[in-house]
């Protein structure tokens, strides 16, 4: 009894909605509208030529790289942009231009909110009446926090772990924004790596585990985190994690060396001896018109019971 593979990839592709679009992209850049502000980034995998370069002129910030690692600077067409609040659903966020070109929210995870959202709904129509405990989530790299109040506000019981104290702050203040500051969910500042042994060895159990590593970190008392090198570790503590009753295990990862096909191959190695699906593929940026252009950013994989 081992998790089956899905034969073919999915590419799940998030649309624009209310707070968030991709306007257009090509020559290297991608326009993106956040809230009330468009914002130029670089994107190399945008071969082709925009469907209208002035627009990319009209754009209130404009990310210039600097070096490696995604450092650069912002230039702003009037006065530098305030951090401001988005929403997806019922959860709310702070956006803020950092510079390591991103706005503290990564739009293409909108696809995995969404199944996220509704397969921890559907925990609850399941359950029994008259009220039964609510089942626990575990978020990995937790960052600030979107994923972790989507499943809270779906119904969860959630631990929320991030490297970074700044992060989990902020995940802690848009717990507030969201109107889910009573919520159950606990906020570790801890290395993934350190706090996923402990439960190991505490004999804790969780019906959902989300994993969004970076390819290279550092743990709070100076951990490193490789992806290659550590991610097979992390996942066979995982797996060990799981209940008997787990329903789900989401891993995503952005590097340019790893594939879907990969990711599922390391889920199902370290799911063996469980039933279930493992579904896996890429995570894209859409715009608006579904014949128009998609941008791939990231791999996923899914293991469902």
């Amino acid at each position: 009894m081992n998790p089956a593979l899905a034969a073919d990839p999915t590419t799940l592709i998030t649309r624009p909605w209310d707070d968030f679009g991709l306007m257009d992209c090509g020559d290297g850049r991608k326009l993106e509208r956040y809230g009330r502000i468009s914002v130029v980034r670089p994107e190399p995998q945008c071969f082709w030529a925009p469907h209208d370069p002035a627009h990319f002129d009209r754009a209130d910030a404009v990310f210039d790289p600097q070096g490696e690692d995604d450092e650069g600077r912002w230039r702003f067409k009037r006065a530098p942009i305030d951090p401001f609040v988005m929403s997806w659903r019922d959860v709310s966020f702070t956006a803020r231009l950092t510079a390591f070109r991103h706005l503290a929210v990564f739009p293409e995870q909108a696809a995995n909110w969404e199944w996220l959202d509704q397969r921890i709904r559907q925990w609850g129509s399941s359950s029994p009446k008259g009220g039964s405990p609510k089942k626990k989530v575990l978020n990995l790299f937790g960052y600030t926090g979107v994923a972790s109040l989507v499943c809270a506000a779906a119904g969860a019981e959630v631990t929320h772990v991030d490297a970074s104290k700044k992060s989990v702050a902020w995940a802690r203040e848009n717990a507030e924004l969201s109107g889910l500051s009573d919520a159950p969910v606990r906020w570790i500042v801890d290395d993934a790596r350190k706090y996923v042994a402990r439960e190991v060895r505490r004999g804790s159990k969780y019906h959902g585990i989300i994993l969004d590593p970076p390819k290279y970190g550092r743990g709070p008392t100076g951990e490193v985190w490789r992806l290659f090198e550590d991610l097979p570790g992390l996942m066979a503590d995982c797996a060990q994690l799981l209940a008997d009753d787990a329903d789900f295990l989401l891993l995503n990862a952005y590097a340019s060396r790893i594939s879907g096909l990969s990711l599922a191959h390391l889920t199902a190695d370290a799911l063996k001896g469980r039933a279930g699906t493992v579904d896996w593929g890429e995570l894209a940026l859409g715009e608006a018109d579904p014949a128009g252009r998609s941008i791939g950013l990231s791999f996923f994989s899914r293991w469902t019971a």
